[in-house]
C-alpha cells in the first residue's frame, strides 16, 4: 500500500519549451489535470527535497505523451535549462480512490517477482523502477545474478498482480530474461 507522506513521481521534466521559461514534461500519469489545472506543484531533483511551484497554465502536447507547462517562477528560457532532470510529484494523500481492482503504477515498486518454473512458483526478483516512455516497462532485479531486466507491463507476460500481499506473477517468453 502507498504510505500517504510518501511522494508520488507523476511526471519528468524533459526540457525546455520557448524562451519565456515554458517547461516540456513527460507524464506518468493518467489525470491530466495534473499537468493542465492551475494550482501548487512539487519538483524534486534526484534526492533533493521537493520545492514548491506554482502552475499557472498547461496543456497536451499534440500527439504526445507530454504537456508544455508554465510556472509562475520560471520566467525564462535559463530557468526552464536548469530544471531539466526533474521529477513532478503529487504528495500520496492527494492520489484520487481507485477502484477495487485498480493501482497506481508506483505500488508496483518493491513488489516481488515470481514465476512458474517446474510447476512451481519462485520468487525470482523484485522490482526495482518503473520506465515510462511509448510503454510502461518494469525495471525488475532478478535475484540469482543481480542484472536488471526490462519487462513490458502488459497482460500477456504480467498475468498477476496482487497488490495486498506484495507480488506479480509473470509469464515471459522464452530469452526475456536473458536480454
Amino acid at each position: 500500500m502507498i504510505n500517504h507522506n510518501d511522494w508520488l513521481i507523476v511526471g519528468l521534466i524533459t526540457s525546455p519549451k520557448g524562451i519565456k521559461g515554458e517547461i516540456k514534461v513527460k507524464s506518468l500519469s493518467d489525470f491530466q489535470e495534473r499537468f493542465t489545472k492551475p494550482g501548487s506543484r512539487w519538483i524534486q531533483k534526484e534526492d533533493e527535497k521537493p520545492r514548491k511551484l506554482e502552475l499557472i497554465s498547461g496543456f497536451k502536447n499534440p500527439g504526445k505523451e507530454s504537456f508544455i507547462v508554465s510556472f509562475r517562477e520560471i520566467t525564462n528560457r535559463t530557468q526552464a535549462e536548469n530544471l531539466k532532470g526533474h521529477k513532478l510529484l503529487v504528495q500520496a494523500s492527494e492520489i484520487p480512490q481507485l477502484n477495487k481492482d485498480e493501482f497506481h503504477l508506483t505500488e508496483l515498486i518493491n513488489l516481488k517477482v515470481q514465476m512458474l518454473e517446474k510447476n512451481k512458483l519462485n520468487i525470482i526478483g523484485k522490482i526495482i523502477n518503473l520506465e515510462n516512455e511509448k510503454n510502461n516497462l518494469l525495471v525488475i532485479q532478478l535475484f540469482k545474478n543481480k542484472k536488471k531486466v526490462l519487462i513490458p507491463f502488459v497482460k500477456e507476460i504480467v498475468s498477476v498482480v496482487d497488490i495486498k500481499n506484495r507480488f506479480i506473477i509473470i509469464t515471459p517468453p522464452p530469452g526475456l530474461l536473458e536480454l
